[in-house]
């Protein structure tokens, strides 16, 4: 999974818990990103036990399996390390690359024996400063999002997870994003800043403001993908169908070829018009 430097973009399709506990959907939405061209997919991974604020935990909930305590639907949508074992095979048999984004150390355990390629680190585990050290001591690979957060909060992430493995992706936590609260500009700041590979994950409706991003330098691009935006889900709302997605690789791909290098000088289609165009 190279990323940065001279690379393609990297692009993520973040299923997250859009699969509502159900392996089949969840191959379903791994087979869609696989077609559409993205790069990988990403679960998201937690104890509910461990991750589930106690305030939370007893306040009912009405989800399509009757009405439960928030911890009980935490357990409901969960996936286990048999459906991860299907996951693993599927994204294989794809030729994409899978990852998820744990919440607790106890899921660190679990996806480093499942041996994941690297780990997400999402917006709201950037201060989880336990959760941080205990990615970092597994030597992989870290993607990590900066929602929530200020600078300050950056910096004290990156200290401990250090620079050499790292992507930070700019990111705002609103679901969906309106686009005045994007502020693109955060990713040349967070690259010359950090001087690590920047990427951007998105939670807008449509595709205008992911392909700024890669315009402005993102070379890592994440998008929740679902089947179907009304299906029922906190993220189905921001998400992209795979119509979406499909335009989005595509047009993230054309708009790296279209920004070629900073050297000035006359391109091949220009050469016979200059005689035409200015004379001899």
């Amino acid at each position: 999974m190279p990323i940065g430097g001279n690379n393609p973009v990297y692009i993520v399709g973040e299923i997250g818990i859009n699969h509502n506990g159900d392996i089949e959907i969840a191959k379903a939405l791994m087979a869609a990103a696989a077609s559409a061209g993205m790069d990988a997919v990403k679960f998201q991974k937690r104890n509910p036990e461990a991750s589930t604020p106690k305030s939370m935990r007893d306040k009912l909930r009405v989800t399509p399996w009757g009405e439960m305590t928030y911890l009980d639907y935490r357990y409901r949508v969960e996936l286990g390390r048999d459906e991860y074992l299907e996951i693993a095979a599927e994204a294989a048999r794809l030729g994409i690359d899978w990852f998820a984004s744990p919440w607790d150390t106890d899921s660190v355990d679990f996806l480093e024996d499942l041996d994941v390629k690297c780990y997400k680190v999402a917006s709201a585990s950037l201060t989880d400063t336990n959760l941080l050290r205990a990615i970092t001591a597994t030597g992989k690979p870290i993607l990590m999002s900066t929602g929530m957060s200020t600078i300050d909060d950056v910096d004290a992430a990156v200290g401990i997870t250090g620079k050499d493995r790292l992507a930070l992706l700019h990111t705002t936590s609103t679901y969906p994003m309106p686009p005045e609260e994007a502020h693109l500009l955060n990713i040349p700041m967070l690259r010359q800043r950090f001087g690590v590979t920047v990427g951007y994950s998105g939670h807008e409706t449509g595709l205008q403001i992911s392909l700024a991003a890669v315009a402005l330098g993102a070379k890592v691009v994440e998008r929740h993908i679902t089947l179907d935006r009304a299906m029922w889900g906190s993220d189905q709302a921001a998400s992209l169908e795979p119509p979406g997605f499909q335009k989005l690789v595509r047009d993230i791909r054309i708009i790296e070829s279209a920004l070629g290098t900073d050297v000035k000088d006359v391109r091949p289609g220009e050469e016979a018009k200059i005689a035409s165009l200015r004379g001899a």
